[in-house]
């Protein structure tokens, strides 16, 4: 047995919509965005994968194709799925071992997943090298990351904006107690961004563009305590088809998420009625935890808590605390009852 242990390694994975990130001995080995590089004329060949991959998004000839292949939290294209987590575990180990390892996986899923999508996942892993496949909830993960103690009979709100879904989740005693899941997050508020600039000032902007624009001046409040300066941006103008510079401001930018911003407010609220009234003086104690990379937009804390009325938590790191917490999970995979095998 301490044979097989020698030559079997453990990793988590947050397998995201817009990134993905791979903890092996406790520390993150792996933090790339979740799209691949592929040759056209040989759909197995991959030309790169990650931030090289990214460079190249949007900006391909007809040989060549980027594929995200995660949509909505889940596997959309399962070949490039499969591609995709394989080379990210080679990067794992750039010196290639003598004896590959078998790879023990805990991969996080987003708790509204279906059987098939839940299948998807473990098929890929299971294609891509895993001797063993463990799947933990997002929700369960992200508290665990954040430093909740999630065994206690206490009820906490864990709302992770990520790339793909939204997840509103309540959790006590090492369990989901309910569970919303909207499709609005970080790929919206992109796609809300270039249809803004698209039509208040006739300037088309690919996916790339307006992913720097949320980044650096996207904010979820029109007046905001440190404002960031205005920001150029280039694109194509709609009217003449000449390339040309504009200056946005947060503000613009606050107004083209706000219709987005608002469904996710509804949807707390909903998650906030279905919750059981013990749980939710808990919650009215304890505020709610925000994590996923869209909580980091500017003033989203703040605009949430005036609308809810509740303290509102940002996570220390908000985009790690998903894998830090299944990285904790592994460790400890035997003895929490809410990872499935």
């Amino acid at each position: 047995m301490a044979l097989f242990n020698f030559f079997s390694q453990e990793i988590a994975i947050d397998l995201g919509t817009a990134n993905t990130l791979i903890i092996h001995n406790d520390e993150i080995v792996v933090n790339e965005p979740s799209i691949i590089a592929l040759n056209r004329n040989n759909p197995k060949e991959v030309l790169a994968v990650g931030k090289r991959a990214l460079l190249m998004h949007e900006k391909t000839h007809e040989s060549i194709r980027t594929v995200r292949p995660l949509k909505d939290g889940v596997i959309a294209d399962f070949n490039a799925a499969e591609l995709m987590i394989r080379e990210l575990i080679k990067l794992v180990y750039p010196k290639k071992p003598l004896f590959p390892p078998s790879w023990r996986m805990l991969i996080c899923i987003p708790s509204s997943i279906t059987e098939v999508e839940k299948r998807a996942v473990r098929d890929s892993a299971e294609q891509a090298g895993a001797k063993e496949v463990y799947m933990i909830h997002e929700p369960m993960a992200a508290a665990l990351g954040i430093g909740i103690d999630v065994e206690e009979p206490v009820g906490n709100m864990i709302i992770d904006i990520g790339g793909g879904t939204t997840g509103i989740t309540v959790i006590a005693l090492a369990g989901i107690v309910c569970d919303q899941s909207i499709r609005i997050a970080g790929d919206e508020f992109t796609a809300d961004i270039m249809e803004a600039l698209r039509r208040y000032h006739s300037l088309l902007i690919g996916e790339r563009t307006a992913e720097q624009i949320k980044i650096q001046i996207g904010a979820a409040m029109k007046d905001l305590d440190n404002p960031p300066d205005d920001l150029p941006v280039n694109g194509r103008d709609l009217v003449t088809g000449i390339p040309k510079q504009i200056m946005v401001s947060y503000q613009e930018i606050a107004e083209a998420l706000d219709k987005s911003i608002f469904k996710i407010e509804e949807a707390i609220l909903k998650a906030l009625e279905t919750t059981p009234p013990e749980l939710a003086s808990d919650i009215y104690k304890r505020g709610l935890y925000l994590t996923g990379g869209g909580s980091l937009l500017r003033g989203l804390d703040k605009r949430l808590s005036a609308k809810i009325k509740l303290p509102v938590h940002i996570a220390d790191d908000p985009l790690k605390s998903v894998v830090r917490g299944t990285g904790l999970a592994l460790k400890n995979y035997q003895r929490f009852p809410f990872i499935m095998k």
